[in-house]
C-alpha cells in the first residue's frame, strides 16, 4: 500500500475540493508513492508526534491541522514549524492535512461533537455554496441508457438524498462533423434532432473530472457537445457547522455540565444566561466567531464553539447562549473519527491513535 491509496481512502470522507479558500490542505510533505510502513493519526503535527510515528514505525502521519499554513522561506530549525519538517524529511515521514475538508464534511468535526452531546436531527449550519454543478449532454437515443448508467457509477445524479437525471428530446441541437473530422458517426454525417436525447445529470463539484472523463469514454461522437454549470443552491450536505436538537431538554446549568464533562474541558467560558431550558444546539469546532450570527438565525438556544474574544460575547444579545470550550477540546475527539474511518477502510493495516497531548493551553 502507498501513501496515495491512504489519501483516497481520507478523500472520499473530506475532498480537497471543499476546504476554505484560505486553507493548506492535502499531502504537504513526501511523495504520494511511497510505500508504507504504518499510519499515525493526530490533531496536530509537532516534534513529539513525529518521534511517535518513528517509535511506531509509522512513516504518514495523517494531521488535521497543516503544519504548513503560512509561506516557508527557509528551512534552518528556528521555528517548531521547521524543525518539524526538518525532522520528518530525515526520516521520510510523509504528512497529510485536512483542515477545513473535514470540518466541511458531513460526517466531520462538528458530526463528532453532536455526538458526544447525544444531538439528533442534525443538519449543517451554514450550507457551502456552489458545490453542486450540473452537465447537459446531447446522445444518440440507443446510447442513451449505457451513459447514463455510466454518469451514475461515477457519483452523478445524487447529491445527498437528492437525485436527478433528466431526458428531453424536443428541441436538443445536432451533432455535425466538419472537413477535419471523423466521428463514429461517419464523416460529415449529421445526427438528426429525432435520433438524440438530452440528459442533465447534477453531481457533485469535487467529481468534475471523473464526471466529465466518463462522458467521453461512454459517448459515440468524436466532439461531444456537452456544457458545464455551477447552480446555486445550497449545498444541505456540505458546511460549516451542525445544529441538532437534544431527546429532552434540559436547564442551561444542567446542559453546561454536561457539556463540560462529554467534551472533556477544564473551562467553559460562556455568555450571560438567559434562564431558559436548552433544546435547540448549534456547533462550531474550532474557531467560530463568525457564526454566532448563523446559529442566531437557526434559533439556537446556545452555540458551542471557541476562540471568541470579549467583543464576540456581546454578540449574544440576550438571545442565545454562547458558549466557548476551547480549540483543542472542540476538536479533540476528530483523531477518534479518523482512526475509525481509516481502520474499517484498511482492516489489515496499521492505524495508531497519536497518544500525545498537542494542546498549547493550560488551565491553573
Amino acid at each position: 500500500m502507498i501513501v496515495q491509496d491512504v489519501i483516497n481512502h481520507i478523500e472520499t470522507l473530506s475532498p480537497l475540493a471543499y476546504a476554505e479558500d484560505f486553507d493548506n490542505v492535502g499531502l504537504l510533505v513526501g511523495d504520494k508513492n511511497t510505500k508504507i510502513t504504518g499510519v499515525l493519526v493526530t490533531l496536530d503535527t509537532l516534534e513529539a508526534v513525529v518521534d511517535e510515528a518513528i517509535e511506531s514505525n509509522c512513516n504518514l502521519i495523517v494531521s488535521f491541522h497543516p503544519i504548513i499554513f503560512k509561506g516557508l522561506k527557509k528551512l534552518t530549525g528556528k521555528t517548531y514549524v521547521e524543525r518539524v519538517l526538518i525532522k520528518a524529511l530525515k526520516n521520510n515521514i510523509a504528512i497529510y492535512a485536512m483542515h477545513t475538508a473535514l470540518d466541511n464534511s458531513m460526517l466531520g468535526v462538528n458530526n463528532m461533537i453532536c455526538e458526544k452531546l447525544g444531538l439528533k436531527n442534525r443538519k449543517i449550519l451554514i450550507p457551502q455554496a456552489q458545490t453542486i454543478k450540473k452537465l447537459i449532454t446531447f446522445v444518440p437515443k440507443n446510447e442513451a441508457e449505457n451513459l447514463r448508467n455510466s454518469l451514475f457509477e461515477a457519483g452523478a445524479g445524487s447529491i445527498g438524498n437528492y437525485n436527478h437525471c433528466s431526458f428531453n428530446t424536443e428541441g436538443v441541437g445536432t451533432y455535425k462533423g466538419n472537413e477535419n473530422s471523423n466521428p463514429t458517426k461517419g464523416k460529415n454525417e449529421e445526427v438528426h434532432k429525432e435520433n438524440e436525447t438530452q440528459i442533465s445529470v447534477t453531481f457533485p463539484k469535487h467529481l468534475e473530472s471523473t464526471i466529465v472523463k466518463t462522458l467521453f469514454k461512454n459517448h459515440s461522437y468524436e466532439e461531444v457537445a456537452y456544457e458545464i454549470t455551477t447552480l446555486e443552491n445550497k449545498n444541505q450536505h456540505i458546511g460549516m457547522g451542525m445544529i441538532g436538537d437534544l431527546e429532552n431538554e434540559m436547564s442551561e446549568s444542567e446542559f453546561l455540565k454536561l457539556l463540560k464533562n462529554n467534551m472533556k474541558t477544564d473551562c467553559i467560558r460562556h455568555s450571560i444566561l438567559l434562564q431558559k431550558n436548552i433544546k435547540k444546539i448549534a456547533v462550531l469546532g474550532g474557531s467560530g466567531s463568525f457564526a454566532i450570527a448563523a446559529a442566531k438565525a437557526a434559533q439556537a438556544d446556545i452555540f458551542v464553539t471557541a476562540d471568541l474574544k470579549y467583543h464576540d460575547f456581546f454578540m449574544a444579545e440576550n438571545q442565545i447562549v454562547l458558549a466557548d470550550i476551547g480549540h483543542y477540546e472542540s476538536e479533540q475527539f476528530t483523531k477518534n473519527l479518523l482512526v475509525a474511518y481509516l481502520t474499517k477502510k484498511i482492516s489489515n493495516f496499521a492505524i495508531v491513535l497519536s497518544r500525545t497531548n498537542t494542546n498549547p493551553v493550560k488551565y491553573f
